[in-house]
């Protein structure tokens, strides 16, 4: 939707961005009216999040990600701009403008209502006689009628239309079943229910919207368990299952575990904080997720060789966003739910105070992998080991882990610190190698981070952003000279948003980075704030509008030149005679 202009304005004031983005990302350092954090867009040790409180924008310079404090939540929650509006609206408590939501405001909204609807006819079959085969599976895998409330565990029955006619009666369409993937389409154009015979885990985002499903075949059949395809609400790599109750957990600490039925048995067992992803490994933006509800994860993975891998795969992913992690080694059985059963939640509670490092687990993993007692076996050890604890930060570390490397190979400890060391310094020389190569090239450095653009006259974009900047933060300077039209930039991208800035200004509308995201794409808005970001002295900002102006009128009068010479040398290359 269109919405007023003033609304939007009211609206970043009243949702000042260090506080919206305080509530996600832990700052750690500030410089100026800047302040700094790990990105939560990418995984990063050091920080190079920053949010403007002058600007009231943000800016990382790592991945490139920008814009003011509506572009932010876009980003962060996964919401369309409307959404994103009405969200920050709720948060100070605003009343939205009486005009009719976009179309995929709209849809969206239609759809988590569908699948809300979908989660209570499946919980009410539960206790019907079409749920009898769930109810039984519940019972057996020891799970009490309280945890299946809790988590709103339901049954699909074991027909080909017992949700849709449901659904149907409700006034949902076919399409829209289709479209949120509780149907599928037949062979002679009819649709049948995609989950049958199912016990139903919904799928609930920390805002407590439903926003897909996991089942849990009840008889033979595959597969095992069946998820929600990709939706407009649904995105199984941004989401995990069970983070809207674990959020709530007091532990200081996530579990996280491979299966739906791990989790909810360590719910009941009073582990309130265990997630599990959804059908898949853990993936980069569900360790973010983490990342903005804990500093400590525990891995709770199933002991055999595919939960081993998937193990080594998270550590990999949630040590670059400076958590703690932990692994569980489960010993007597292959997961948490086998073990609890077995032994207790008393002996489940000691076993994770005694979980081990990541370190100290993929160390293990590597010992188990040789037989030292051989030579060569011995001498790949060494070479494997020593370049895990080579990219350990602390010299400490580095120096404990070399000597526990020695003493398992039976070599001077002294020995190995040198090849620690040796592999370390080797990598940071690498490292600066590849800076300086960047550096070497300035016209790479000054591109779009995000790589949907391109500049391919850096010198007259460098201008162009100027301009851009000037305008933005000084809108005076507009009146009084002859600006350059849109056409004359290099660049598309910044034509188009130094034409929105020109065009506000002229029909008299508000300037902000509210205002302005709201006509431009996702990934023009962080352009935008990277320009933003830059500095400007606006004591000379006459000077400095006109030589910007000059700059792009010689880039453009080259350009020409070097166009009139091609074309004079292609028409020499048609002389007779010519040869190039």
């Amino acid at each position: 939707m269109a919405f007023p202009e003033a609304f939007l304005q009211e609206l970043v004031e009243k949702n000042d961005i260090v506080d919206v983005v305080g509530s996600y990302v832990r700052f750690t350092k500030r410089s100026g009216s800047n302040q700094f954090g790990l990105c939560p867009f990418h995984s990063e040790k050091t920080p190079s999040f920053s949010v403007s409180a002058d600007k009231q924008i943000y800016h990382c310079f790592g991945c490139g990600k920008g814009g003011g404090v509506i572009n932010f939540v876009m980003e962060v929650e996964n919401l369309s701009f409307p959404e994103a509006v009405e969200f920050l609206a709720k948060r100070v408590g605003m009343t939205m403008p009486e005009e009719e939501n976009s179309a995929e405001s709209k849809k969206r909204r239609r759809m988590l209502e569908l699948n809300r609807d979908a989660a209570k006819f499946f919980f009410s079959c539960l206790s019907t006689p079409e749920g009898a085969a769930a109810r039984e599976y519940i019972t057996r895998r020891q799970i009490t009628p309280q945890t299946a409330k809790r988590f709103g565990l339901g049954a699909a029955p074991d027909t080909w239309d017992s949700l849709r006619n449901a659904m149907h009666a409700l006034g949902y369409k076919d399409y829209e079943l289709f479209e949120a993937g509780l149907v599928r389409k037949g062979k002679n154009g009819g649709y049948y229910d995609a989950f049958r015979n199912r016990l139903m885990f919904p799928v609930i985002d920390v805002r407590g919207d439903v926003i897909g499903f996991s089942g849990r075949i009840l008889g033979d059949g595959e597969p095992k368990y069946l998820n929600s395809p990709e939706t407009t609400v649904f995105n199984k790599s941004r989401n995990l299952f069970a983070l809207n109750l674990a959020k709530k957990s007091k532990s200081g600490y996530i579990i996280l575990a491979e299966g739906n039925i791990d989790v909810v048995m360590m719910h009941q067992a009073g582990f309130d904080s265990a997630v599990a992803s959804l059908g898949t490994s853990l993936t980069a933006e569900q360790a973010r997720l983490i990342s903005r509800y804990a500093n400590e994860v525990i891995i709770a993975y199933d002991s055999d060789g595919a939960g081993r891998k998937a193990s080594q795969r998270a550590i990999g992913l949630l040590e670059k966003l400076d958590i703690k992690v932990k692994v569980l080694s489960i010993q007597g059985a292959k997961d948490p739910d086998e073990f609890i059963k077995a032994k207790g939640a008393d002996a489940f509670r000691n076993m994770l105070e005694k979980s081990e490092n990541h370190i100290d687990y993929r160390l293990q993993i590597i010992v188990n992998k040789y037989d030292v007692s051989v030579d060569e076996q011995k001498v790949a050890f060494l070479k494997e080991a020593s370049e895990l604890v080579a990219k350990l930060p602390g010299s400490v570390e580095r120096q404990v882990y070399a000597m526990r490397i020695a003493s398992i190979a039976g070599v001077a400890s002294d020995i190995i610190t040198q090849e620690v060391e040796r592999r370390r310094k080797r990598a940071i020389r690498f490292a600066l190698k590849e800076n300086a190569n960047q550096q070497s090239h300035p016209e790479k450095q000054f591109q779009p981070t995000q790589k949907e653009f391109h500049y391919d006259n850096p010198e007259s974009a460098a201008a162009e952003e100027g301009i851009i900047r000037l305008l933005f933060l000084d809108q005076g300077l507009f009146r009084g000279r002859q600006l350059p039209n849109a056409e004359e930039f290099s660049a598309p991208v910044l034509g188009k948003i130094y034409s929105v800035l020109k065009e506000k200004f002229e029909n008299g509308d508000i300037i902000s980075t509210a205002t302005v995201s709201a006509v431009l794409t996702a990934q023009e808005a962080s352009l935008m704030a990277r320009i933003l970001q830059k500095p400007e002295a606006l004591r000379n900002g006459e000077k400095a509008l006109n030589d910007y102006i000059e700059r792009i009128k010689k880039q453009n009068e080259l350009a020409d030149c070097t166009e009139d010479l091609r074309l004079l040398a292609s028409r020499l290359k048609e002389t007779k005679g010519y040869e190039g």
